[in-house]
């Protein structure tokens, strides 16, 4: 029998067959009345969506990115006095808290008693040194009597001979640089990097990430600095945090007690910037590196992917930092530059040993943990 639809050898559409004809099925996904695929085009406009966001996010990453290393001032020569002491393992870096007023309008010296003068001396000193054993990070009293080296005096013409003075008293009379070579001469370490904020980008990046959570033992009360703080947790702001990091004459210890109270707070504020709402926002990223970039002085070989290292070494990630205080045997020692404080030579000798050859620091020097 002839079949005038050319259909012989076929049977009737079964159920499922009959719905997949309803639906206008052409091949293996089910579709919509009119055509539409429903699933794919839901998976399709997700994977646009993913990608639309990544591309903004990794345009606007790059833009910071350039922005930020044109804006890097990278002027300090760690050169400067020639190579330094034989590189050891691992990576040193020196890091320094200036009371530089730069970014500071009249008003803000004020409210933050920053002081007056023009200038800019260290307001703490610290090296941080990374390797195969983890993360050391040692306070240097600004007030440590060590032996300053012979340097060219620009103000004068005339060459200074080496001599005994304050360890900030190197950065008053040659900058960056002859600290870097009065640290590496009193320590045997090797500077590979340097980095140096003021006043204003310090309170200007704790602002930026919305304030650093930090708890205290007691309260901390003192007119110099205009510390006015509770014992217990909460949020410290740009102004309060300088004030903390500052005070020293409520401090058992003085400038030591001060010199640790200076490294929790730096490791803290690392661990706050790099929280990954920071990281991953441009908008929260771009205030940060503004505020932070605008005092931020770092050596001629410091970028950002190594600013970067050291910050995420600050924070401790991969291992605990190990805080200490330089070794001391004597505090308020009278001299003929003031009262100091003098390292125990025992003492520093094995700790910068134990840094040099990168191995476990051991004891607590000074104050720390």
């Amino acid at each position: 029998m002839t079949d005038p639809l050319g259909t012989a050898g076929t049977s009737p559409p079964g159920p499922a067959a009959a719905r997949r004809a309803a639906y206008g099925w052409r091949g293996t996904t089910p579709r919509r009345r009119g055509g539409r695929r429903a699933r794919p085009r839901r998976g399709r406009r997700t994977v646009r969506t993913v990608l639309a966001l990544t591309l903004t996010l990794a345009t606007a990453a790059c833009g910071t990115y350039a922005w930020a290393a044109a804006e890097l001032n990278r002027g300090v020569d760690l050169d400067a006095y020639g190579a330094g002491p034989t590189a050891g393992k691992g990576t040193n870096y020196l890091i320094v808290g200036s009371d530089s007023r730069e970014g500071l309008s009249d008003a803000d010296v004020r409210e933050l008693r920053a002081g007056g003068g023009g200038g800019r001396r260290t307001d703490s000193v610290m090296v941080l040194h990374t390797g195969a054993d983890g993360t050391v990070l040692v306070s240097l009293p600004r007030d440590s009597w060590v032996t300053i080296p012979g340097f060219h005096d620009p103000a004068t013409g005339k060459n200074v001979p080496p001599a005994k003075d304050k360890l900030n008293a190197a950065f008053a009379y040659g900058g960056p640089e002859l600290l870097a070579h009065t640290v590496e001469h009193n320590t045997g370490l090797r500077i590979d990097h340097y980095a140096e904020i003021g006043f204003a980008g310090f309170v200007k990046a704790v602002d930026a990430i919305g304030g650093v959570r930090f708890c205290l033992d007691r309260d901390i009360k003192d007119e110099k600095s205009g510390a006015d703080l509770r014992r217990g947790c909460r949020t410290l702001h740009g102004g309060e945090a300088l004030a903390f990091v500052r005070q020293r004459h409520q401090e058992a210890e003085g400038d030591l007690g001060r010199s640790a109270n200076q490294q929790r707070f730096l490791s803290a504020l690392a661990r706050e910037a790099a929280t990954s709402r920071t990281l991953l926002d441009p908008s929260q990223l771009y205030p940060l590196l503004d505020a932070g970039l605008d005092t931020l002085v770092v050596d001629r070989e410091m970028d950002l992917p190594q600013l970067a290292r050291m910050f995420r070494s600050l924070q401790g990630s991969g291992g605990q930092v190990r805080r200490v205080v330089m070794p001391v045997d004597a505090v308020g020692l009278p001299t003929s530059k003031g009262h100091v404080i003098r390292w125990d030579t025992a003492r520093a000798a094995l700790l910068l040993r134990q840094i040099r050859e990168d191995r476990p620091v051991t004891g607590s020097g000074g104050r720390g943990d």
